[in-house]
């Protein structure tokens, strides 16, 4: 009987419990700080075990991990790398769905040497994303051709049904992940040339994006890509750009909200007692007392009073007489508030859209190639991002413990041996990336 400890149980973890629990030769044990999550995840199945775990607990960690025959790190990602090592220390696998960071990338020996596999990248972006990438890109080479220019775009959004209040956007996963990520800085590849866009300047650089059977969207860049040329065996490609999708205008409010002042992390002392207008004046001094708060800073800002970013804060309720909650800084005030005003209702789909755009010359023509996912989440089930994000993981730790992954060290799945059976079960699962070709 195969034993996995899964660490974590937030918002993603439902399908990925629910598959492999459904696994006749598999044990799990889900540790995590609230352990009645964990309960509520396992719905008293036999083969399933909830404990507390306070991940900072290094003797618990390590007796848990050399418990089991594989760790599935679903903490936020500052902890990956100390599980990795737990996990080379007690020669176990691991698998989780996040970026390959510096350090763990500096571990791929150590579990070589140890005969463990890492299993990094393996949710949905990353994971289908570079799958359904690597697909293409290995289709082309068998067919003697060469990819020259990949645009990559994926973002999890509310289903159109679900699309009612002016931000165009719902939160399916970590509101304070989704707003730190609008501070990263973005490198991508355009015409031979590489682009740097700070994080203070990410949403002003932002593109039209058509996405067939989804509609239009707002593409910006998503981190740094360039490293993704090696990974994808694309060496003298010409463009090379990542993006994440979100509705039309997210962008400029997004950015106005930055230069308000919304997304500092600062820890502040001066929040206590105040109202959302009363930060307003502490942001903009000239809002300060002012009759038309919203109109002061849309001065402040170069906006119209009646400009789309004014309305979605006015909306948000930020200029008001609400008291601000309790919170460190001014962006979990932002977190806060968003959550209490951006989350779905009961029933309500989420929407995940993941659209590859390709350019591909052959001996003696060029093609434009397409591969695109869009995915529904269940009312009152599983959300789109929760599926995406875990079914992969779920797949992956299957293929492990099952001896179908031998390679070992730290992995991102880009090898037709890993992502061709994941992409085949997903099919199973109804998450299926539709490919398109046009001969130019």
């Amino acid at each position: 009987m195969a034993r996995v400890l899964l660490l974590g149980a937030g918002l993603v973890t439902r399908p990925l419990v629910r598959y492999l629990l459904d696994q006749p030769d598999l044990e799990m044990t889900i540790a995590t700080r609230t352990v009645s999550k964990a309960e509520k995840l396992i719905e008293g199945h036999p083969r399933g075990r909830a404990l507390q775990l306070l991940v900072d607990d290094e003797q618990a960690l390590s007796r848990l991990v050399a418990e089991h025959d594989l760790a599935i790190s679903l903490l936020p990602y500052t902890y990956h790398v100390r599980v990795a090592q737990l996990c080379i220390e007690h020669r176990k696998q691991m698998v989780t769905t996040s970026y390959i960071s510096p350090a763990m990338k500096e571990l791929d020996s150590a579990a070589r040497d140890a005969g463990i596999t890492i299993l990094n990248e393996i949710g949905v972006d990353p994971g289908i994303d570079h799958m359904s990438a690597m697909r293409v890109i290995h289709e082309v080479a068998g067919r003697g051709g060469k990819v020259t220019s990949f645009s990559s775009y994926c973002g999890g959004l509310p289903a159109p049904e679900a699309n009612t209040n002016p931000w165009g956007y719902k939160f399916s996963w970590s509101p304070r992940g989704v707003l730190m990520a609008g501070k990263n800085d973005g490198r991508f590849l355009r015409d031979g040339k590489t682009v740097d866009i700070p994080g203070s300047g990410l949403f002003a650089h932002y593109e039209t994006v058509q996405v067939p059977g989804a509609g239009e969207f707002e593409g910006y860049t998503n981190r740094d890509c360039l490293g993704y040329i090696d990974l994808y065996g694309l060496q003298g490609i010409k463009d090379m750009f990542r993006g994440t999708l979100r509705h039309p205008g997210w962008c400029d409010s997004m950015r106005a909200l930055g230069t308000f002042g919304y997304l500092d992390e600062s820890r502040r002392d001066d929040l206590a007692g105040k109202s959302f207008g009363e930060l307003a004046g502490l942001l903009v001094p000239s809002a300060a007392g002012a009759t038309d708060v919203a109109g002061a800073v849309a001065a402040h800002l170069g906006l119209a009073r009646d400009a789309e970013p004014i309305h979605r804060m006015e909306w948000l309720g930020l200029f008001g007489d609400d008291p601000l909650p309790e919170a460190p800084t001014v962006l979990d005030v932002l977190v806060v508030r968003m959550l209490e005003k951006l989350s779905y209702e009961k029933n309500e789909r989420d929407m995940l859209v993941l659209h590859h755009q390709f350019k591909a010359e052959f001996s003696d023509h060029r093609e434009s190639i397409t591969s695109t996912m869009i995915d529904f989440g269940v009312p009152g089930g599983d959300s789109s991002m929760a599926r995406t994000v875990s079914l992969p993981a779920a797949i992956g730790t299957r293929m492990i413990l099952e001896g179908q992954i031998t390679k070992l060290g730290v992995l991102a799945p880009v090898y037709p041996e890993i992502y061709q059976p994941i992409l085949a079960e997903l099919e199973r699962l109804d998450i299926v990336c539709k490919e398109a070709r046009r001969v130019e």
